[in-house]
């Protein structure tokens, strides 16, 4: 039961809209507010349950309101949405947020600190790059197929050759593209720069992060996975298991039970972490191919066998990535490293 005052915070860039509540749900005050007015409204209100949706600047809000004192229930807008009564406003809003907290049914979203957002950041940045870089890429690769020029697989081949068909006077090639081409021949060599510094960048704060060290144990986890595990799960005491941990992540099956039947689905496309899911998917399925060829040396490796002849690969790479998660959960919550099992002599 909550018993003090609920502070709930309808965030944005400059213009806030703040509702103050009781614990009984009633309506003190609701007013908007400056960036500036709503840091001395925390700094001074007396120690509240401050609740805002998940988006763009809950972070910093949380670790803000924290430092005065505070505490934070952060809340999908989804879930927020369901309090809401009356039209759409920011009133409106507020109030649907701040009766939303009040509800132990409605779990609260993870906050994580400025180092782990930071880290969050450069992760961001390098997906942003390379994608970047690969669209460039294979516009110059299509269009210059399209011209009569294929340029073969790789990067290399890549740099090597759109200076060769910028220089070849007999071609046939307008000027005018000439120019153009190059000019995009030199953004893409920025581009492979660019993605080359946040990479070394990337691995640094990688290999300077205990925590990223010690999840590059498990099988199928690189630099990415590390990263990408330890921001899921920084905070294990946010989740109540290892399961619930993996059904955030989305590695678990949906679940329509109903009359005391139960019947599991498959993961969910929608729901999870898209991108962690993506990466533990792909690097379960590289484990899997490197198992086919040698015989299984730990327990895992031994069930994934099984798995495989059971249920085929995708099937299997969905049961690691499952596995992963929980055991990467359970290695953070009781602070240890991994340890596999060895096949017995």
């Amino acid at each position: 039961m909550i018993e003090s005052n609920v502070i709930a915070i309808d965030l944005a860039k400059n213009v806030f809209q703040v509702c103050k509540l009781s614990s009984r749900g009633q309506v003190i005050w609701n007013k908007q507010v400056n960036r500036s007015k709503l840091i001395a409204l925390l700094v001074n209100e007396p120690v509240s349950l401050v609740a805002m949706e998940s988006c763009g600047g809950t972070h910093y809000w949380a670790r803000f309101a924290k430092t005065c004192g505070h505490s934070i229930k952060a809340m999908s807008a989804r879930r927020v949405k369901a309090f809401l009564q009356g039209h759409k406003t920011d009133a409106n809003d507020a109030i649907a947020i701040g009766l939303a907290a009040l509800q132990p049914a409605v779990k609260s979203s993870r906050t994580i600190t400025l180092e782990e957002q930071c880290q969050q950041g450069i992760t961001m940045m390098r997906d942003l790059a390379v994608r970047q870089k690969v669209a460039l890429a294979k516009q110059l690769r299509d269009q210059l197929l399209e011209l009569g020029h294929p340029i073969n697989k790789g990067d290399a081949a890549l740099l090597r050759r759109v200076p060769e068909i910028v220089e070849d006077a007999e071609n046939g090639l307008p000027d005018f593209y000439r120019e153009a081409l190059y000019h995009q021949y030199q953004q893409l060599r920025a581009f492979f720069a660019h993605v080359d510094a946040l990479e070394k960048r990337f691995k640094e704060a990688v290999r300077q992060d205990p925590v990223c060290r010690r999840l590059s144990a498990l099988e199928g986890v690189g630099p990415v996975g590390a990263m990408l595990l330890k921001l899921a799960l920084s905070q294990p005491g946010h989740f109540n298991n290892a399961r619930q941990a993996a059904a955030c992540v989305g590695v678990t099956p949906v679940q329509h039970s109903s009359g005391g039947k139960e019947k599991l689905g498959s993961i969910s496309k929608l729901a999870g972490d898209k991108k962690l899911r993506s990466v533990l998917f792909e690097g379960a399925l590289a484990v899997i191919r490197s198992l086919d060829k040698r015989e299984a040396k730990t327990i895992k490796e031994q069930w994934l066998k099984q798995l495989i002849h059971r249920r085929g690969k995708k099937v299997t790479a969905i049961a690691l990535a499952n596995k992963t998660v929980r055991t990467a959960y359970a290695m953070l919550k009781k602070n240890t490293d991994y340890q596999p099992a060895l096949l017995a002599g």
